[in-house]
């Protein structure tokens, strides 16, 4: 009895999984040396951009385009693939502390920052 329990718990978390399922379109693309798992709809925080709210930002780079099931993989990158996302805005991250220390020199400094990063809203996703 047991194991139906836990085999029905497992197929319930696998079908509530929002990247399951084979219908489910998304791509994988490169910005900033970091490689990002897209969906259209879905909101990302890349680096740092100087545009405004409301601007189209286009990812070229990218690597695999998942459509209807079917898995496309560039080498490096897939041919006419592109990306399109709205910019939503700037965010600032959480506040990093920097401590420097040396000891028996009574030389303590602690100073921190925090990185703004932009805020975009995936778009459509053209292979």
């Amino acid at each position: 009895m047991a194991t139906s329990a836990s085999s029905s718990a497992r197929s319930k978390a696998a079908s509530s999984d929002s990247m399951a399922g084979a219908g489910h379109h998304y791509a994988i693309v490169t910005d900033g040396g970091r490689q990002y798992r897209v969906s259209e709809g879905q909101e990302i925080t890349i680096d740092f951009r100087h545009v405004a709210a409301g601007t189209e930002v286009l990812f070229e780079e990218v690597l695999a385009v998942s459509k209807a099931g079917v898995l496309t993989l560039g080498s490096p990158v897939v041919k006419g693939a592109k990306v399109k996302a709205e910019v939503i805005g700037l965010v600032q991250g959480d506040k990093i502390y920097v401590q420097k220390f040396a000891r028996r020199k009574n030389y303590r400094r602690r100073t921190g920052h925090r990185s703004i990063a932009t805020r975009v809203r995936i778009g459509s996703i053209s292979a």
